[in-house]
């Protein structure tokens, strides 16, 4: 029976991945240089339908979702008894012309919205003339033990050479999805 639960509930738990609706339900943290941007793609996604991405400019700019997992339909009693496996997924890719730098940190939190698990890779730095294509960060969080609630989801980055305008790192298509373990 769980195993159907989470097969008919699989879907993207994060709002406007794509940017498809402006920065519409992410929180901005850090604002810097010229602010986030929304760009149609410099270089083409692996996933056709992709068009839009998120750009961050030449100060940090950082943007975090915080999904309730009770209000998006998982039974804090069905997220401590299964544990059921957390993917995470981001596609990030510098432009050619400027250096850049890419963060991520995934947080699983408990019901006081503290950490219980904690996923951030060390900062991903491109140096100018890198090849311009997409990246994609990914991680699946297993085993994390009961009282997982919330979890928050934070990406961004900036240029490097602190050039006016958007040539800093670019997102799209980010992910965080519940998975039967053997879907992952």
């Amino acid at each position: 029976r769980g195993f159907y639960f989470l097969c008919k509930k699989r879907r993207n738990l994060l709002k406007n991945p794509r940017g498809e609706q402006d920065l519409s339900g992410w929180q901005i943290l850090e604002n810097g240089g010229d602010k986030w941007a929304l760009h149609d793609l410099r270089v083409p996604h692996p996933d056709e339908t992709v068009q839009k991405n998120f750009v961050t400019s030449f100060w940090m700019c950082r943007k975090s979702q915080l999904i309730d997992l009770e209000k998006e339909g998982y039974n804090p009693s069905f997220m401590d008894y299964f544990q059921p496996d957390i993917r995470i997924s981001d596609w990030y890719s510098p432009r050619s012309d400027c250096g850049c730098i890419y963060e991520i940190r995934v947080e699983l939190l408990n019901q006081r919205k503290k950490p219980v698990q904690t996923f951030a890779p060390e900062t991903i730095k491109f140096e100018q003339w890198s090849v311009e294509r997409w990246n994609q960060m990914t991680h699946i969080f297993q085993n994390y033990g009961p009282g997982v609630r919330y979890i928050r989801f934070t990406h961004g980055g900036k240029d490097t050479q602190y050039w006016k305008g958007w040539y800093g790192i670019r997102l799209t298509d980010s992910c965080v999805e519940i998975c039967p373990a053997m879907d992952t």
